[in-house]
């Protein structure tokens, strides 16, 4: 029997409960291994018995993405939340997976250094955040996760152990897995342990916000050319955040600045912001008031609120249209948040209603139609627009994927009998 091959590995496992699913799938079992070893004890017998296993750590994102096929195992990482080795002089630090991002970074604080990495969801742990590849507003200046991980421990479907990057003791040639595993929704195996380079703690941060009463209201650059010029300034801020509501009439951008030259640059970067060539303001002067703050405003970093969480990614330079063509697809209580300089964003939808009076609110469109209908418009600006989480129906959550072959190819590669979360990422990967 399953339950009892997967006791004798001397890991602890439990029947699973109504709280044990994976976007609605109910699993049947739940391990809580306490090292890497552990993990490959479990991956071995669910391979003998056939046996489906998605892995978990601080369970904060198991309802994004697709379904999976079936779910029986759900390995729960939460043990393995120890900081392994740290280096503070070569800003290096391996960790076990399970460990949370804020744990992480408080640990990393007594030494003023961080792990350069925010999630707009609280509790996520260092593997939900690798796996999902989710980063937050500094994403612009230090990049995403792939970009920070040098080194990661993965335990195959088959049981197999292999390791990439620092600190290597068994490579798998031809494969850069801390890269490859980024993103990959727990279909390819079981991130255990990550080594990532860290940065210093920067002594000052400021935040410069303006917020505009209208989109292109009144003549002079759009938010996306705003938008590279706060980008491209010699005041080199961290990030650069837009907030839009469908239900108010402006936006609202701001920007991260740190480091000792903190106060000068904000200065800069509030010139650009109030210049009234791309103000739009009803200011008297037609110069809009941009506000200097060491707290950030209080939706930074925050996921948009929604029944159903969609992420668009444009070059930079449409983010203003980005911003017109949902102020024109005649729904409500949608909001968008994201990075203005790398032009990714989140989009909450409450549930794809119709403004009153127009063509669509007399069929009332679904969340395939809505989705489908915005991701035309988003590849219309050469953009992308992928369906993260919530109820889309019919709708196909991740559209176009030019290298899906290659990725059906990995998946063989490394999980040839499907038992890794099955149908979790793209083409029912």
């Amino acid at each position: 029997m399953p339950q009892e091959a997967l006791a004798k590995t001397g890991v602890t496992v439990r029947v699973a409960d109504a709280g044990d699913t994976v976007a609605g799938v109910q699993a049947k079992w739940v391990a809580l291994p306490e090292s890497t070893e552990e993990v490959a004890a479990l991956l071995r017998v669910a391979a003998e018995h056939d046996l489906a296993v998605t892995p978990v750590g601080g369970g904060t994102k198991l309802d994004w993405g697709p379904p999976p096929e079936r779910c029986d195992l759900l390995v729960d990482l939460c043990c393995l939340n120890e900081v392994l080795e740290y280096a503070p002089g070569d800003l290096v630090v391996r960790v076990q997976t399970g460990i949370t991002l804020d744990a992480l970074n408080e640990h990393l604080a007594a030494e003023n250094q961080e792990l350069a990495l925010e999630s707009p969801v609280p509790g996520t742990t260092v593997g939900g955040l690798l796996a999902t590849a989710l980063s937050g507003p500094r994403r612009f200046r230090y990049g995403t996760p792939r970009d920070l991980v040098i080194g990661v421990t993965v335990v195959l479907a088959d049981g197999t152990t292999a390791r990439s990057g620092g600190k290597v003791v068994k490579n798998v040639a031809g494969y850069d897995l801390g890269k490859l595993f980024a993103g990959s929704y727990g279909t390819l195996g079981v991130i255990t342990e990550a080594t990532f380079r860290l940065h210093p703690l920067p002594p000052a941060r400021l935040w410069v916000t303006a917020t505009y009463p209208e989109l292109g209201d009144a003549p002079g650059v759009d938010l996306g050319t705003l938008a590279v010029q706060l980008a491209a300034s010699q005041a080199e801020p961290a990030a650069v955040e837009l907030d839009w509501s469908a239900d108010s009439p402006g936006y609202t951008v701001s920007a991260l600045l740190e480091g000792t030259a903190a106060p000068t640059k904000a200065e800069t970067i509030r010139q650009v912001m109030t210049n009234p060539e791309i103000s739009w303001s009803e200011s008297p002067d037609g110069a809009a008031r941009a506000e200097v703050s060491e707290s950030p405003p209080d939706w930074w970093g925050r996921l948009p609120e929604g029944a159903i969480l969609l992420e668009i990614r444009v070059p930079p330079s449409s983010a203003g249209a980005v911003v017109r063509e949902l102020a024109t697809s005649h729904l409500t209580g949608h909001t968008l948040r994201g990075s203005a300089a790398s032009g990714v964003f989140l989009l909450a939808l409450p549930a794809g209603t119709p403004k009153a009076g127009t063509p669509e609110a007399e069929t009332p469109a679904t969340a395939a139609t809505v989705i489908e209908r915005l991701r035309e418009r988003i590849e219309a600006l050469d953009g992308r627009l992928l369906a993260v989480s919530g109820p889309v129906g019919a709708a196909d959550r991740w559209g176009t994927i030019g290298a899906l072959d290659l990725m059906r190819r990995v998946k063989a590669r490394f999980d040839p009998d499907r038992r890794m979360s099955p149908g979790r990422f793209v083409g029912g990967i």
